[in-house]
């Protein structure tokens, strides 16, 4: 048997499934693809997380369409988070190609152009679907991580939040949030100090700063009603196609505060809202973050444990992290050490630091007999990747340079026209889109600093009346007393004085 024949059999007996699958395309073996040599994905194991990484250029973006197509024709819906702006395409179907046609016949896979159902939704002003939490969905542990507080202003914070439901007063958005703050430190300050102890207000002036910097990256936007509902993210088609959920991030890549808030509120209210799924057949959803970095880069190291925990726990929810970025050492090892399928395009060796870290890349993957797998991370060509999965057993499959299979959707941004005929189809829109300000905690403590100053306004008028009364009826007195006296008057009197001296002097004569 040939060393092609070996190969061949090697890919197709790791990588046959019992269970329903997506195929990514077809193995190569030094350099030349191996037709029908299908490299599989288990839709089971689907949800134990993945890595897309790979050097600017290589495919990832096709990669991350491929899988988003794939795994909406199986049922299951799926988040993109589309920083560059480069996936809305995923609606129409491809145009076809001559190249695709020749790839697909290397794969030996028949290539069908289509679209899919999409829903575009948006964090900021851009048109799509709105996605805002409220200030109490998010909790003051979750809201102290996400603007790093210290311990002693997390407990700042945890007991505005219990002063808040104590006197049923709701933290919608931020500039309740920031009302209440100034509030426990000025004209509420007894109050607080009476029932929850003295709060200083260098801590809560600390709190307000990290506030105002998360408001600057467009916070403002995202916290308020009405809130999202995850449920909306699950959504599947008449026909048993799952949407594909594309979030327009373009406008806030400068903006990492907001993006990380985001997503670990969107985790955090998954995790609470889905139920255990326990071990079955497919994932419930399968979320894929582009340009990751930015969350990780940013991120405070509480906030990378609460990321991490989350990374952790969320499949057993049946929900599927995917993570896309061009370094696998963007990842925080943590994160990394959890994730199943790692799918790596090309990285390039430009410098020392280049080398070292192809060589810590190489490390993450199965040893193999056919590939040198450092060699071959620099040698792939656009398009092409190394991939590792896991199989239905939860055991690495067999490493595979792999031909990617193209997208069936069109490779490029919907116009403008194809853009706004999408969002007028849509009945999310029509349910989020509509701005609620309603009644909460800066609308109600506003009137009650009025109706306190109100009533201090007339307490003062009171008590100035009364002292006025009181002035007039001591000068009033005072007159009466000396029109009683007469016989004090005339006492008094120079005339009577006079005569009481004439008598003396007359005596004493």
């Amino acid at each position: 048997m040939s060393r092609q024949d070996e190969f061949f059999n090697h890919i197709i007996e790791g990588n046959t499934c019992k269970g329903d699958y997506i195929t990514l395309g077809s193995a190569m073996l030094d350099g030349q693809t191996i037709k029908d040599a299908f490299v599989n994905v288990p839709l089971k194991t689907m949800n134990r997380h993945g890595l897309i990484a790979g050097a600017t250029g290589t495919g990832k973006t096709k990669t991350l369409q491929v899988l988003a197509e794939n795994l909406s024709d199986k049922g299951i819906p799926v988040l993109l988070m589309d920083i560059k702006g480069d996936l809305s395409g995923i609606a129409q179907p491809s145009p076809g190609h001559a190249k695709i046609d020749e790839r697909h016949a290397k794969i030996g896979l028949p290539f069908e152009a289509k679209g899919f159902p999409v829903e575009i939704m948006s964090l900021s002003e851009q048109n799509g679907v709105r996605l805002r939490a409220t200030v109490s969905e998010f909790g003051p542990v979750l809201l102290s991580r996400i603007l790093d507080l210290t311990d002693t202003q997390s407990g700042v914070v945890a007991v505005i939040f219990k002063y808040c439901d104590d006197n049923k007063l709701p933290l919608l958005d931020l500039k309740d949030f920031k009302k209440i703050l100034q509030y426990c430190t000025n004209e509420g300050k007894e109050e607080f100090q009476d029932e929850y102890g003295r709060i200083s207000s260098a801590s809560t002036g600390a709190i307000l700063r990290k506030v105002i910097e998360i408001e600057q990256q467009g916070g403002d936007l995202f916290f308020g009603e009405k809130s999202f509902e995850v449920e909306d993210l699950l959504r599947t088609t008449r026909d048993g196609r799952g949407y594909i959920n594309i979030i327009r991030l373009t406008d806030i890549q400068d903006r990492p505060k907001l993006f990380s808030t985001f997503m670990l509120s969107l985790l955090a209210e998954i995790y609470e809202t889905l139920p255990e799924q326990g071990d079955s057949g497919k994932p419930e959803l399968i979320m894929f973050i582009d340009e990751a970095h930015l969350i990780f880069n940013e991120a405070s190291k509480a906030l990378l444990n609460q990321i991490e925990s989350i990374v952790k726990l969320i499949r057993s929810k049946g929900v599927g992290l995917y993570f896309v970025t061009q370094n696998p050492t963007d990842v925080p090892e943590g994160v990394l050490s959890q994730l199943g399928l790692k799918i790596q395009h090309a990285l390039r060796a430009f410098t020392a630091k280049d080398r070292k870290a192809i060589k810590l890349t190489a490390q993450n993957y199965p040893d193999t007999a056919y590939y040198d797998t450092a060699d071959v991370l620099t040698s792939l060509g656009t398009g092409e990747a190394l991939v590792s999965a896991l199989d239905e057993k939860g055991r690495p499959t067999p490493l595979a340079a792999t031909m990617m299979r193209a997208p069936m959707s069109r490779m490029d941004v919907l116009t403008d026209v194809e853009l706004q005929n999408l969002l007028d189809d849509s009945k999310l829109v029509l349910k989020y889109n509509e701005t609620i300000d309603r009644e909460s905690a800066y609308e109600l403590l506003n009137k009650k600093i009025e109706t306190a100053e109100a009533l201090q306004l007339e307490e003062d008028k009171k008590a100035e009346k009364e002292k006025a009364e009181k002035q007039s009826r001591s000068t009033t007195t005072r007159r009466r007393s000396t029109a009683q006296n007469p016989i004090i008057k005339v006492l008094t009197s120079a005339t009577f004085i006079r005569s009481v001296f004439g008598i003396l002097k007359r005596v004493m004569k």
